[in-house]
């Protein structure tokens, strides 16, 4: 008998030895024995690539206002005064006040840049293999995840200061008094800074999610020896 259970786990360690070399077989090359800490690794350098090639796009005159991804359109409660000067013959008006909303995002991300560069470097993947074999996005939506709070805290001084820039607190007054002196209409005063900064980032993210899809589906995005190794991975 007690030999019968012997041969029994004998056949039952092979058999499961067997099924674990399959697995080993059907890894790329060369990936084996990959740390959770060098994966972590490929993941900021996705990451790092995600604010050089695609986030670097958004500081450029229209990053934000012509690139349909990310474009700042206006908050519910602005639509009513869009509509209400377009209807009296104020469009003109109303275009400059929605480009002026972009053209702050995209001088607030010039400025900002670094803050995600920073949060990148000091982001720590708990589990890189989980998110390296998770969705197209699953490092930007962990970054999302860690940094979000904290960067809004830094971003949204850089916006505000940006509205003064680029006009947009001066000629939002304007739009803002003009309709508000439109017969028969609710007086607004949104707090526009708030919005555009969570539209801002949420711009940089979708952008940094963009180059990181790329990475993962493309073979030839993965520029370095570093990326080749670790993506390879979730081929």
């Amino acid at each position: 008998m007690i030999r019968k259970i012997l041969v029994f786990v004998l056949v039952l360690n092979l058999t499961a030895c067997a099924e674990l070399q399959q697995v080993v077989n059907q890894l790329p090359q060369g990936t084996i024995g990959i740390g959770n800490d060098e994966i972590a690794s490929g993941l900021r350098q996705a990451l790092d690539f995600g604010i050089e090639k695609q986030v670097s796009k958004l500081t450029a005159t229209d990053g934000f206002y012509k690139n349909d991804l990310v474009k700042i359109m206006l908050p519910e409660e602005l639509q009513k005064v869009d509509k209400g000067l377009r209807d009296i013959g104020l469009s003109k008006l109303a275009d400059e006040g929605l480009k002026v909303l972009n053209r702050a995002a995209e001088d607030a991300v010039k400025e900002a840049t670094p803050i995600f560069v920073d949060a990148v470097k000091g982001i720590t993947f708990a589990d890189a293999k989980t998110i390296l074999i998770g969705a197209d996005d699953a490092a930007t939506q962990y970054l999302t995840s860690k940094t979000q709070t904290a960067l809004y805290a830094k971003f949204n001084p850089v916006i505000k200061n940006s509205f003064s820039k680029v006009g947009a607190d001066e000629i939002w007054a304007n739009l803002i008094n003009k309709y508000n002196s439109i017969p028969f209409t609710a007086d607004v005063n949104p707090d526009l800074t708030d919005y555009v900064t969570n539209e801002a980032l949420k711009g940089v993210y979708t952008m940094i999610a963009v180059e990181e899809k790329e990475i993962r589906t493309n073979l030839a995005s993965r520029s370095t020896d570093l990326l080749k190794k670790v993506f390879a991975l979730q081929d």
